[in-house]
C-alpha cells in the first residue's frame, strides 16, 4: 500500500458499541454529519437486550423513545411512525423501530461481534508519547470464534448495563454461595405468561430481593399467581425498614400508574401473598436440600425458599476499557462531570439536566460512554437524554463545537415517569407524562427519596 492510500484518522469510522436505541441513534447522528459509523452488536439482531424484556412496557410513550435523526433515515423507507401517545413494550420498540433502523443502516451494523478490548494503537494506558495522535484499535470476537481488530477515529460505547446486574450480596459483591446456586436465582422480573417460567414459580416460595419498581412488579405478579396457584408465596427482603415511603407515593403520587404499582406491592403483603423481612442484608446463600436459605450479616436465616429473584440494580462492564484513561466518579462509575447531575440521592429522571460532550468527555480523548452505561450505577436515565448525548457527541466529532454545547432537549415538565410494570393494565393505561425509557426489569429509583417531584 502506498503512503498516499493510507487512511488518515479522520477517514476512519467511528465505532459504536451496541445496536440498542442509543447506539443506533449514535449512528444516525454520525451519518447526518457525514461521518462513517460502524456499529458492533454482540447479539444476532438489533436491540438484543431490549428483546430480553419484550413483554414489559416502557415508562415512556413513543414520542419520547424515537430519535429525530433516526426518523429522518427511516422516513424514505415508508416507515410508519407509531402513535406518539402509545406506550410500547420492549418487543414493540425492537420490532417497530430498532430493527427497521438497523436495516436502513445496512452493513454499517455488524452482528455477532463482541468487543473484547479497546486501546490506543501501539499504546497501553501507561504510555504518554504520541498518545492522542494514535487511532483506537477495537478488538472483537466474532460469533464463530474468530478474533479481529478494527481501527477507529473515535469510540462511542453504548453497550448499556443489562448484561451486568448487581448481585445479592449487601456489600455489592456476590453473596457466599450465590454463584453455586445460580440455577435457582434470577436477576430479571419473570414473564409469568411464559408457561415454562410460570411453572418455575407456581406453588413455590420465592425470595424477592430489592426495593424498587422491579421488586414491586415481581411482588404484584407473584401475588396474581398466588391467587390461581395454591402454595405460591413471595418473601420480600429489604435492607432497610418499612416506612411511609417504602411503597412510593400511593394514591398521592403525581403519577397514578406508579402509585398503583406500589399499592399493588403493598396489597400483596397485606393479603398474605407476600411477607416482608426488613433489615435483611444478605451475606450468604446456602443449600438446604433442593431449596435455598438466605443468611444475613448478623446470622439471621430466612426460612428455605425454592427460588430467588434478585432486583438490586445494574452496573457498567468496564473490563474491555481497561487500557483507556477514563475519568469516572468513584461512587457511581459515571463520567466525573456527569455524576453530580445524576446522583440518585438528589435527582429523579425528570430533574437530570440535559447534557452532552462536555460532561461525557474523559482524559482519553475520543472515547465516550453514552446511554445507560454513561450513568454507571445511577438508575435515572432517559432515552431522550441519551439521544441528546449522542447528538452532541456527533457534533463534537464533526468539529462543530457550538452545536455540541447547545442544548436541544426539553424534558417533560412533570419530572415523573409515565409507566410501570402494570402500566398496560386498563385502569392505568390512560396515565401519561412519562420520561423514563426503561422497563421495570431495571431497578428504577432505588435510593432516591420519594418526594412530590417524583422519582423513577
Amino acid at each position: 500500500m502506498s503512503i498516499e492510500s493510507v487512511p488518515t484518522t479522520d477517514q476512519l469510522p467511528v465505532v459504536v458499541i451496541g445496536a440498542g436505541p442509543i447506539g443506533l441513534a449514535s449512528a444516525a447522528h454520525l451519518i447526518e454529519r457525514d461521518i462513517e459509523p460502524l456499529v458492533l452488536e454482540a447479539g444476532p439482531s438489533a436491540g438484543t437486550a431490549v428483546r430480553d424484556w419484550a413483554h414489559v412496557r416502557l415508562f415512556s410513550p413513543w414520542a419520547e423513545v424515537t430519535d429525530p435523526a433516526a426518523e429522518k433515515l427511516l422516513a424514505p423507507t415508508g416507515w410508519t411512525r407509531p402513535d406518539d401517545a402509545a406506550y410500547p413494550t420492549g418487543g414493540d420498540w425492537a420490532e417497530r423501530y430498532l430493527q427497521p433502523l438497523a436495516d436502513v443502516l445496512g452493513d454499517k451494523v455488524r452482528y455477532g461481534a463482541t468487543v473484547t478490548g479497546v486501546a490506543r494503537a501501539g499504546r497501553d494506558r501507561i504510555v504518554d508519547s504520541g498518545r492522542d495522535e494514535q487511532p483506537f484499535t477495537v478488538h472483537i470476537e466474532t460469533a464463530d470464534g474468530r478474533e479481529e481488530r478494527i481501527t477507529a477515529r473515535a469510540v462511542i460505547d453504548a453497550s448499556g448495563t443489562w448484561s451486568t446486574p448487581s448481585p445479592t450480596g449487601a456489600n455489592g459483591l456476590p453473596a457466599l454461595g450465590e454463584k453455586a446456586a445460580a440455577d435457582r436465582i434470577s436477576y430479571r422480573v419473570p414473564d409469568l405468561n411464559d408457561p415454562a417460567v410460570r411453572a418455575r414459580y407456581a406453588g413455590r416460595r420465592t425470595a424477592v430481593v430489592g426495593s424498587g419498581a422491579s421488586a414491586f412488579t415481581a411482588l404484584a405478579h407473584l401475588a396474581d399467581l398466588a391467587e390461581e396457584e395454591t402454595g405460591t408465596h413471595a418473601v420480600w427482603t429489604l435492607r432497610r425498614g418499612i416506612s411511609a415511603n417504602t411503597y412510593g407515593g400511593g394514591e398521592a403520587d403525581q403519577l397514578p400508574a406508579r402509585g398503583a404499582l406500589g399499592l399493588r406491592a403493598k396489597a400483596a403483603v397485606e393479603a398474605g401473598h407476600a411477607s416482608a423481612v426488613t433489615g435483611f442484608r444478605t451475606q450468604a446463600v446456602e443449600r438446604d436440600g433442593d431449596r435455598l436459605v438466605l443468611v444475613t450479616e448478623d446470622g439471621r436465616r430466612l426460612d428455605p425458599v425454592d427460588e430467588v429473584i434478585v432486583l438490586t440494580g445494574f452496573r457498567p462492564d468496564l473490563s474491555f476499557l481497561s487500557e483507556l484513561r477514563l475519568g469516572l466518579d468513584e461512587r457511581l462509575q459515571a463520567p466525573t462531570a456527569l455524576a453530580p447531575l445524576i446522583d440518585p440521592n438528589v435527582h429523579s429522571c425528570g430533574t437530570v439536566y440535559p447534557h452532552g460532550v462536555n460532561e461525557l468527555s474523559h482524559p482519553e480523548q475520543g472515547i465516550y460512554l453514552v446511554g445507560m452505561k454513561s450513568y454507571g450505577r445511577a438508575p435515572t436515565f432517559l432515552a431522550m437524554t441519551g439521544y441528546e448525548q449522542v447528538r452532541s457527541i456527533a457534533a463534537a466529532i464533526a468539529g462543530d463545537q457550538e452545536a455540541a454545547e447547545r442544548v436541544e432537549l426539553t424534558l417533560p415538565e412533570t419530572g415523573v415517569c409515565g409507566g410501570a410494570g402494570l402500566f398496560d393494565e386498563p385502569e392505568n393505561a390512560e396515565q401519561s407524562g412519562g420520561c423514563c425509557a426503561a422497563p421495570t426489569t431495571l431497578e428504577i429509583g432505588i435510593g432516591a427519596p420519594a418526594t412530590a417531584s417524583g422519582g423513577c
